[in-house]
């Protein structure tokens, strides 16, 4: 049974910027999560990235949308994952913000 997470990030720069920022910062991301979990695929569609990761054995899905104001990340997550996600929130959440605030 998976269970939906979704964290959304306020930006100021209008999508084209943000979906810029995003898509130039996404492998420092990874590495800064690499200890947690492995991107195994990542597929970019016009604003949307959508991807598949790992961690402790399990298997999620999601997508971010990088949208005019916000920057939109869901994951569905199995169980297991979704138990300990609170933890990691924050630091995507930071990550993310980091991006999008650099200049």
């Amino acid at each position: 049974m998976s269970e939906p997470i979704s964290v959304s990030i306020p930006h100021r720069l209008g999508r084209e910027e943000a979906l810029r920022r995003i898509q130039g910062g996404f492998g420092t991301m990874r590495a800064h999560l690499a200890s947690v979990i492995s991107i195994d695929q990542e597929e970019w569609s016009g604003n949307v990235l959508r991807f598949r990761i790992r961690g402790l054995g399990q298997n999620a899905n999601g997508s971010i949308a990088v949208l005019d104001h916000s920057v939109k990340i869901d994951v569905d997550l199995p169980w297991l994952l979704a138990k300990i996600a609170e933890r990691f929130i924050p630091a995507v959440q930071r990550e993310t913000s980091l991006l999008l605030e650099k200049k």
